[in-house]
């Protein structure tokens, strides 16, 4: 049985607590949704969601444990689609992919855990959101993850707002984090075939080994306080305004942009099904209804 040392366990227990919390403020918005949305609204009458949770296994292919996960789904009417996934899986990687993870040429075994959460919601003007977080370990140790804002119709002032308070996360801890992780994820949540972003950006950073793990470890948790503080305020401020057919047409299409991105391009739905993740799980991210025309 694969035992975690002191920070993973702390990494592993700071994920669970996030995602516990995530989920009671989306629930919150649930309760407060009635009446919500336009002359598509399809559900804003339908009692308030509630997260349903899948626990799910990895089996090692040397027939050790593997790890696991948690996967949380919320269907209701505000969020059309809200997922909120927790993992810690361990292993061996492939010689292939163990050349491609930071410090995983010289000894393929891993170890990492999460949260991942993709938020689809019913109102147009309501924007969709990505955000993760890890921690993973090689012969490395490191965190990852970041925030973006994905509006099918993008609103100036809900965008600035988005980053102002990633800024000021980022500030907190160190003044060069945010422009550098907003450029990465200006980068990288690029659609080539497309040629086009994939939303409205926020901020994108891997391989955070300060030398300091404490120091780390305190960034990426307040990079998950700040989400869980700034998203809802920005679903509560656009989840009763109406909406037209068009617009649900335009979110509709935009989500079928945002689906491609994460089956092509994504770095976690590649790391997902080359170690053996839930399937189910790592495809939680696409959008529960799209349109390509």
């Amino acid at each position: 049985m694969y035992t975690l040392d002191d920070r993973q366990t702390a990494a592993q227990t700071w994920f669970r607590q996030l995602r516990d919390d995530i989920c009671a403020a989306l629930e919150k918005i649930e309760d407060e949704g009635s009446g919500t949305g336009g002359s598509d609204a399809g559900g804003s009458d339908a009692p308030a969601g509630r997260f349903e949770r899948t626990a799910w296994e990895r089996p090692d292919p040397s027939g050790e444990d593997g790890g696991g996960g948690v996967m949380s789904v919320l269907k209701g009417r505000v969020f059309e689609k809200a997922g909120v996934n927790i993992s810690t899986v361990h292993g061996t990687f492939s010689p292939e992919f163990a050349r491609q993870i930071n410090g995983a040429g010289e000894d393929p075994r891993f170890f990492a855990t999460g949260i991942s959460l993709v938020i689809h919601p019913r109102n147009p003007h309501v924007p969709a959101v990505h955000m993760n977080t890890r921690h993973l370990v090689t012969t490395k140790r490191w965190f990852g993850g970041g925030a973006d804002l994905n509006p099918a119709l993008p609103d100036t002032e809900q965008t600035e707002a988005f980053h102002a308070a990633l800024k000021t996360m980022c500030d907190a801890h160190d003044p060069a984090h945010y422009p550098a992780y907003a450029k990465w994820a200006e980068e990288y949540f690029w659609v080539p075939h497309r040629n086009r972003h994939r939303g409205v950006g926020g901020i994108f950073y891997d391989h955070l080994d300060s030398g300091d793990w404490d120091r780390d470890f305190a960034f990426t948790q307040d990079v998950g306080r700040t989400f869980n503080t700034i998203y809802p305020q920005l679903v509560r401020e656009k989840m009763h305004q109406p909406f037209t057919t068009e617009e649900r047409l335009a979110q509709l299409r935009y989500r079928g942009v945002y689906a491609e991105f994460n089956l092509v391009y994504d770095r976690g739905t590649t790391f997902g099904l080359k170690t053996g993740g839930n399937v189910d799980a790592i495809l939680m991210s696409l959008p529960p209804e799209a349109r390509w025309d």
